[in-house]
């Protein structure tokens, strides 16, 4: 095991998105992940969206280089282990509902006192305080309440969402973020550990820009604008000859003028009052009808090498298709061979960011459900004839 986060155990009390994208972030980095996951079934998301003979494909790709450890945590026993584990571990993370911990018995302050180095990473729907707290929360919801939803879509539709799960996945950045910021503290021995409270709601909100200022203070609430950037002159969506969309960005003052050049309007290029953004947000309407009247009598594949000659910077819209085929990508290694228990082969995702001299890597997929519950628990010095027992009793699998 290699990486930057070699030598931190994180336990993962998670289950589908939040928390578990999270740890397998750190367990792509180096860290020992302990997955607990409930016996019988497991994690949810092990049936979620596309299976494999009866396994989720997105299970492979969210629970590599994790170790499964199935504990029952409705018994005394199976909450004992897990403080066992919190007590020699740097981060725990979990995405149970505000005071499921503390209903079991592992609050915060039991926590820290068996271990006062551990980090505690809490995601949730609304945070760990506020009238709101008990509220269920998904990631759906935090993008609503967070302000996303509200501007996405076309101007006279109903307000749309991206085709992934967004809210959740950003909450789990923050809490990674959060995880590494408290780590920092506690090894350089600045202090102790600490809790990392994080919402799905303010984690959408936090990337919601200069709308706040711009209600308090000028009274404007940004809208949605399809494929455009309100604001933001020239940066939207266009049709290409081909039945094509190409996304171009000329919004810098010299990247506009390149641009217009380009298109053949060396009159907008030189109007002055088009030399800044904010008088060319004034006349966005002209501008995009005449990006779009260029783009619309050339194919995608003339538009991009056009602009790219022009240091414009443009892309087509990729499938996952497009993706995979892709040959920046591949350079980058950004789609990874993987092989499943069954021995068939699949493409996933590559490790983001990259870093130089200690980059992330994938040492095995998703593992199957308590298949090292066996191995964690004879490094806590637990004998074969306790885990067995254990294991009839019903506390682990």
């Amino acid at each position: 095991m290699s990486g930057p986060l070699k030598g931190i155990r994180v336990i993962e009390i998670g289950t589908l998105i939040a928390a578990p994208f999270a740890a397998r972030m750190m367990a792509e980095f180096g860290a020992e992940v302990i997955k607990i996951e409930a016996p019988v079934h497991g994690d949810p998301i092990r049936k979620w969206r596309k299976l494999h003979e009866g396994t989720s494909l997105w299970w492979y790709l969210q629970s590599r280089n994790k170790k499964s450890l199935s504990v029952n945590l409705k018994s005394a026993e199976g909450i004992a282990l897990i403080g066992r584990l919190a007590a020699e571990a740097d981060v725990l993370i979990e995405n149970m509902k505000p005071g499921a911990l503390e209903n079991i018995g592992l609050g915060w302050d039991v926590l820290h006192a068996l271990n006062p180095k551990l980090t505690l990473v809490r995601i949730s729907g609304y945070g760990q305080t506020g009238p709101y707290k008990d509220r269920p929360g998904f990631g759906a919801i935090g993008e609503a309440m967070g302000g996303m939803r509200y501007t996405t879509g076309e101007p006279d539709g109903v307000p749309a969402r991206a085709g992934v799960s967004l809210g959740d996945s950003l909450a789990s950045l923050h809490g990674v973020i959060g995880a590494l910021m408290s780590l920092l503290r506690v090894k350089t021995g600045q202090g102790e550990g600490q809790v990392v409270d994080v919402s799905l709601v303010e984690s959408v909100f936090n990337l919601m820009e200069s709308t706040v200022p711009e209600y308090d203070l000028l009274g404007h609430v940004r809208e949605r604008s399809g494929g455009a950037l309100p604001g933001i002159a020239p940066s939207n969506t266009y049709p290409t000859r081909d039945g094509s969309f190409v996304v171009i960005a000329g919004n810098s003052n010299p990247i506009f003028k390149r641009l217009m050049h380009t298109i053949g309007r060396a009159d907008l290029a030189d109007d002055p009052a088009l030399e800044h953004n904010d008088g060319r947000v004034q006349q966005v309407a002209l501008l995009d009808a005449a990006i779009a009247g260029w783009t619309s009598a050339h194919t995608i594949a003339e538009v991009l090498d056009a602009l790219e000659q022009a240091g414009v910077p443009s892309g087509r819209i990729y499938s996952v298709a497009d993706i995979v085929a892709d040959p920046h990508y591949q350079a980058r290694d950004m789609i990874l061979a993987a092989r499943l228990p069954d021995g068939v082969e699949v493409k996933m995702p590559g490790i983001v960011p990259k870093l130089s001299d200690t980059p992330g890597e994938v040492r095995w997929q998703g593992p199957p459900l308590g298949q090292h519950t066996g191995e964690i628990l004879a490094g806590l010095g637990f004998d074969d004839n306790e885990i067995a027992r254990l294991r009839e009793q019903g506390v682990v699998q």
